[in-house]
């Protein structure tokens, strides 16, 4: 292109600056940008547990709650949160996939934990059906795609705890073929094979068949999972993985010493793996302040009423509540803040890269939420403060979707070659003697 020097032409340089598109003149323009980038790139968040809030709420009835109304201004007893999630909200909030969980109590056992399961995946898919203009099945990274083109929001099953297979791989195998496309292998407790983060060891990791539960998934291309597990089970499942692992929701413990959160040396083998940490919203583990108070109030509250024997004022749990209240009065509960969820992000991406970090909120499975992300419609607020930071287009790509359409099409492609090279595993799980 022939340049053409301004000054000589009297008015042109004006002209010149209505002439250029708003992209190339205004960097400022954060959510024109966005816009751009989640035409292309679909959204995903990696964890929603709307469907346990509408098992819980509406006795599993999809027809009884209206997703195409706000959600956010329904009454319900005192205590209880004001849902996170509707059409509406993920449409403001440019959602193009959402991985919603099937969760189920971690003390819930045997058979019941898998009638319970497959009643939630059921729950999932007809939520879907009951609004087909906005919501769409997905089961792999290319659904996601395709269903994101056609304006509609992907929707995915994931598995919070491997106590829901009840210690049987033909269970995994069934809800991989009902439609589950990941698995966290532990919740709050340990399974018989796998320790949890907020249990006490058992196993320092995997047990035999721990791993074969690990090897099994990757034959059958389902994401193992590795939120809520404890760091000896990261390490043993990092070891045992054939194909990219996900955390589904879980931040960095480096910024807040949560339990739950990921290590920095576990983010580097992560970022060797090939997988992605979908950063956490829940305000204890975002940030470090509000998870020292968790443990105050709790402590507080033991200390007031802890049946069956102590606590001073035990047996009087109006008296007890009363003090608590009290307590909590002089020692207002820490808000989190968006910005803090920002900075696990970039902790995430300083130390194990830009490939290897992503967004799973847990809205709906959280009491409160970080100031500035209320609900799903508060997607966009995250990004462009990540702009605000210098984020590139393609950084932001990768965060809201990009990096896991990434893990999935790998497991899916690993699947592929160890299908053709192994059968299902016919291993049992045998009780260890005690």
């Amino acid at each position: 292109m022939s340049h053409v020097r301004a000054a000589k032409i009297p008015g042109f340089g004006l002209l010149l600056l209505f002439l250029i598109p708003l992209t190339s003149w205004s960097a400022d323009d954060y959510q024109h940008r966005l816009e751009q980038v989640l035409l292309r790139t679909p959204l995903i968040d990696g964890h929603n547990d709307l469907p346990w809030e509408i098992r819980d709420r509406f006795k599993g009835d999809p027809s009884a709650l209206d997703l195409k109304s706000d959600t956010s201004h329904l009454s319900f007893p005192a205590g209880a949160a004001a849902l996170m999630t509707d059409i509406p909200r993920m449409r403001a909030g440019l959602m193009g996939g959402q991985f919603w969980s099937v969760w189920i109590p971690s003390d819930m056992k045997g058979p019941e934990a898998v009638q319970t399961t497959l009643e939630q995946m059921d729950l999932v898919k007809r939520m879907a059906a009951r609004y087909p203009a906005d919501l769409e099945m997905a089961y792999t990274a290319a659904d996601i795609r395709r269903i994101h083109q056609a304006h509609k929001i992907a929707s995915l099953i994931g598995i919070e705890g491997g106590h829901q297979i009840n210690n049987s791989l033909a269970s995994l195998r069934q809800m991989y073929d009902a439609g589950a496309r990941y698995m966290t292998l532990t919740h709050t407790l340990n399974t018989a094979w796998a320790d949890s983060a907020t249990d006490a060891p058992a196993h320092h990791g995997l047990t035999p068949f721990g791993i074969e539960v690990v090897r099994e998934m990757n034959r059958l291309g389902m994401l193992v999972d590795l939120s809520h597990v404890a760091p000896e089970t990261m390490k043993a499942a990092l070891a045992a993985a054939e194909a990219p692992v996900i955390y589904s929701h879980s931040s960095a413990r480096a910024i807040d010493d949560h339990p739950r959160n990921v290590p920095d040396d576990i983010l580097r083998l992560v970022a060797a793996n090939g997988g992605v940490v979908m950063v956490n919203f829940a305000p204890g583990y975002v940030s470090d302040e509000r998870n020292r108070w968790d443990a105050d109030q709790a402590a507080e509250a033991t200390r007031f009423n802890s049946p069956p024997y102590v606590g001073l004022y035990i047996g009087q749990p109006e008296r007890a509540k009363a003090a608590l209240a009290d307590w909590e009065a002089t020692h207002p509960r820490p808000r989190a803040t968006l910005s803090q969820v920002a900075d696990h992000i970039e902790h995430i991406r300083q130390v194990a890269g830009i490939d290897h970090v992503g967004l799973g909120s847990d809205f709906d499975g959280i009491g409160d939420t970080p100031v500035g992300l209320e609900g799903v419609d508060k997607y966009p607020a995250l990004l462009e403060e990540l702009m605000r930071r210098g984020w590139t287009d393609a950084d932001i790509a990768k965060v809201a979707g990009e990096n896991v359409l990434r893990v999935m099409a790998a497991a899916e492609k690993v699947s592929v070659k160890l299908r053709a090279s192994r059968p299902a595993s016919s291993l049992m799980f045998v009780e260890k003697a005690p």
